[in-house]
């Protein structure tokens, strides 16, 4: 029996573990008010269609994607393409999309919207992510970041419980530091807060998560989730 109700707000780490969360707003809201980008919004199914000011870059979401694809980043001349799933934290996917403006020379906020210039396989070892034949590994060994330089996809987000839906895929010419900037906010160690029923089930019913509560804490969420994280014991299969 679970102690949390459905309504109940949470916090949950690790990140890739959480499900995409409520917090759309983030992901499109900022290129819409903050940037000015043109945007076309169908009430009656929740699509969104966002286009830069120059036309080079288009940002699709579409909450009713047959295929659970539901946030689609696409450029034109090159060519390349990053597509994310309903499962992907969605901290993670605005640090994508609130970086976007920057590629094309819009530098307005770029102090509030940083671009990590840190390398993919320094991010996972500042996370405890294992790196081994072009893979980097979450140390639960339930997610992973897949390299395969020369192939379309050349960067594909693997989750163990969601096979067939990748959390994330990047062609082969998407700059590196989208790339980087989505995979320093899935490993971040920070938990992410959630309604409970948001959570995917394979969590929920798992141990492989920490689920902590927002409200009732005692002092700041963060550091209560913080501390209970301390008191967890080991947990086999843990790489280094």
């Amino acid at each position: 029996m679970s102690p949390y109700a459905h309504d109940d707000r949470v916090m949950v780490s690790p990140r890739y573990m959480a499900g995409a969360g409520d917090r759309v707003a983030d992901v499109i809201g900022p290129l819409i008010h903050l940037f000015g980008w043109k945007h076309e919004h169908d009430a009656a199914t929740g699509h969104v269609a966002i286009d830069s000011p120059d036309a080079s870059l288009f940002v699709d979401f579409a909450p009713l994607h047959p295929r659970g694809q539901w946030l689609t980043v696409a450029h034109h001349e090159p060519y390349w393409e990053a597509t994310f799933s309903r499962q992907a934290p969605l901290e993670a996917v605005a640090a994508v999309t609130q970086a976007l403006p920057q590629l094309l020379g819009d530098v307005r906020h770029a102090d509030r919207i940083p671009i990590t210039d840190m390398p993919l396989d320094q991010l996972a070892e500042l996370n405890d992510w294992s790196a081994e034949d072009g893979a980097l590994t979450s140390p639960d060994l339930y997610c992973r970041l897949q390299h395969t330089p020369g192939q379309e996809i050349a960067w594909q987000v693997e989750h163990v419980y969601f096979e067939g839906a990748p959390l994330a895929t990047f062609t082969q010419d998407t700059p590196e530091c989208l790339v980087r900037n989505f995979f320093a906010h899935l490993t971040a160690p920070m938990a992410v807060e959630r309604v409970f029923s948001d959570i995917p089930l394979s969590t929920r019913h798992g141990n492989s998560a920490l689920i902590t509560p927002v409200r009732g804490s005692g002092v700041n969420p963060q550091i209560h989730h913080a501390l209970a994280q301390l008191d967890r014991p080991g947990r086999p299969g843990r790489r280094r």
